[in-house]
C-alpha cells in the first residue's frame, strides 16, 4: 500500500508500509543528473555527489561511516543521467537516526576547498578506471554519438578538463538551482509506524527552502545514426549498435521489453543461443532498453575476437531481421511474459528495490503503479502491441554504433 504526502515547501514522500520486515530503506531522490549539464560543467552532480559524503559541520568524514556502522546499516549515493539518490538501508528501529544523518548530509555539508580538489582527483581516478573498461567504453560513446549535441549524450562522471573547471561557488549555484524540495521526492519502504516517521521529516525536511520551478525540455527530436571507433590495445573488440527506443512513462515500454527478452536479454535469448552458445564468438552478448523522460534506447552489446566482428554484426543484424519479418511465437510471448513477471516480483522481495522503484517513478513521472497493475500491463501484452514495436524502435536503416578495440 502506497501512501504519499507533500510537505508546504513542495518536498513529496512517497511510502510503502511492509509490516512482516525488519529492515527500512529511506532514498532522497532529486531530479538532477548529468542530463541537466552543459560540457562545461559536465560532472557537477557527481561531484556533489561524492562531496556529500565528506563531511558535515558536525561531522567528519570517517564519523558519517561510523554512525551508519554502529546501527548496522548501510549508506551509498549513486548519480545517473536524470537523477542523484542518496540512501541508506537500517533495521527499523534506528530510522530516525538515518534520517538525521542524510539530512546532515543534505544541509550542513562543509565543501572544503582541499576536499573538493582531493575527491576531483578520486573522479579522476574513476574516469581512468572506466577508460580501462572497454565494456563501460563503448557504451559511453554509443551515448555521445547518438545524443550527441543533447545533455543525455554526456558522460556522467564528467572529463577530467570539465572537472577541473568546476570551483566551489559553482557546486553551490548548482545546488541553489535543484537542490530544492520542489525537485526532490523522499522514498522510504519497510516497516515504520508512520505518525512517528511523518513527524521525523517534518522536523528535518520542513524548513527547507522552496526554489524556482525548473523546466525540463522536451522529447528528443535528433538521433544520430553514426559509426564511433575508438582504438584501443585490448584483446577483445567490443560493440554496441542503438536504435531509437521509447521514454519513460510511455505503455510501449511493456512490449518492449517483452522482445527485448527474446532477443537479448536472457541466457536464453536468440541471441546468446546463436552467437554465444552455438558458435562460440562472443562470451558476453546482451540487449536492453533504456528509459528517460525525454526519449530512450535500446542497445545491444557483443565482446568478440577482433577477427569475428564483421561475423557477429551480421548475426545480430540478421537475427533482428528474422524478429522483424516473422515476429514472435505464441509460445516465445507467454514465456517472455512469464520471465518479466517473474524478474518483477522476485525484485520486490527487497526493501531497497521498493524504494529505488517508487522513489523514482513519482521523481520522474510523479506517479507510481501498484505491482498488481505492473503484472496487468505485462500480461495484456499482445502480438499486436509486439508489432507495434517492431515498427517503432528496430529500424534496419537506423543504427548507431560504436567499437572499441585493437582495430584498423
Amino acid at each position: 500500500m502506497y501512501r504519499k504526502f507533500t510537505l508546504d515547501n513542495g518536498l513529496r514522500v512517497i511510502t510503502e508500509y511492509i509490516p512482516h520486515v525488519k529492515s527500512i530503506s529511506i532514498g532522497i531522490w532529486i531530479e538532477t543528473g548529468s542530463k541537466h549539464e552543459s560540457p562545461k560543467n559536465n560532472g557537477i552532480s557527481h561531484l556533489i555527489e561524492h562531496m556529500l559524503f565528506k563531511g558535515t559541520t558536525t561531522k567528519s568524514a570517517r564519523e558519517i561511516a561510523e554512525q551508519i556502522d554502529e546501527i548496522g546499516g548501510q549508506i551509498n549515493a549513486f548519480t545517473s543521467k536524470e537523477c542523484t539518490c542518496y540512501y541508506t538501508k537500517v533495521l527499523d528501529s534506528h530510522y530516525e537516526i538515518a534520517i538525521e544523518l542524510l539530512s546532515d548530509m543534505l544541509f550542513n555539508s562543509r565543501f572544503d576547498n582541499e576536499d573538493i580538489e582531493k575527491e576531483k582527483g578520486v573522479i579522476c581516478e574513476e574516469i581512468s578506471m572506466y577508460e580501462d573498461s572497454p565494456e563501460d567504453l563503448v557504451h559511453d560513446i554509443l551515448y555521445q554519438s547518438i545524443f550527441k549535441g543533447n545533455a543525455l549524450g554526456l558522460p556522467i562522471l564528467g572529463t577530467k578538463e570539465s572537472l577541473n573547471r568546476i570551483s566551489k561557488k559553482e557546486i553551490l549555484d548548482y545546488m541553489k538551482k535543484y537542490y530544492i524540495p520542489n525537485n526532490t521526492v523522499i522514498s522510504i519502504a519497510g516497516n515504520f509506524d508512520e505518525k512517528k516517521l511523518f513527524n521525523t521529516i517534518q522536523n528535518e525536511f520542513g524548513s527547507w527552502e522552496k526554489g524556482l520551478q525548473i523546466k525540463t525540455g522536451g522529447k528528443i527530436t535528433d538521433y544520430h545514426f553514426d559509426q564511433s571507433t575508438r582504438v584501443k590495445s585490448v584483446e577483445q573488440t567490443h560493440l554496441c549498435l542503438g536504435f531509437k527506443g521509447i521514454a519513460l512513462g510511455q505503455d510501449e515500454v511493456y512490449p518492449l521489453l517483452v522482445v527485448n527478452n527474446i532477443l537479448g536479454g536472457s541466457m536464453s535469448s536468440r541471441l546468446f543461443q546463436n552467437i554465444r552458445e552455438e558458435r562460440g564468438l562472443a562470451y558476453s552478448i546482451y540487449s536492453y532498453p533504456s528509459t528517460y523522460k525525454q526519449g530512450g534506447l535500446l542497445t545491444i552489446y557483443a565482446a568478440m575476437n577482433p577477427n569475428a566482428l564483421e561475423e557477429v554484426r551480421e548475426l545480430i543484424l540478421g537475427e533482428l531481421e528474422n524478429l522483424v519479418r516473422d515476429g514472435l511465437t505464441k509460445s516465445e510471448l507467454n514465456k517472455s511474459r512469464e520471465q518479466l513477471k517473474g524478474n518483477y516480483i522476485l525484485g520486490l522481495e527487497s526493501t531497497s528495490s521498493r524504494m529505488s522503484s517508487i522513489g523514482r517513478s513519482e521523481l520522474l513521472l510523479r506517479r507510481v503503479h501498484s505491482p498488481e497493475q505492473i503484472i496487468e500491463k505485462i500480461d495484456n501484452v499482445g502480438m499486436k502491441d509486439i508489432e507495434a514495436v517492431y515498427e517503432k524502435v528496430i529500424n534496419l536503416n537506423n543504427i548507431a554504433s560504436s567499437i572499441v578495440g585493437n582495430i584498423g
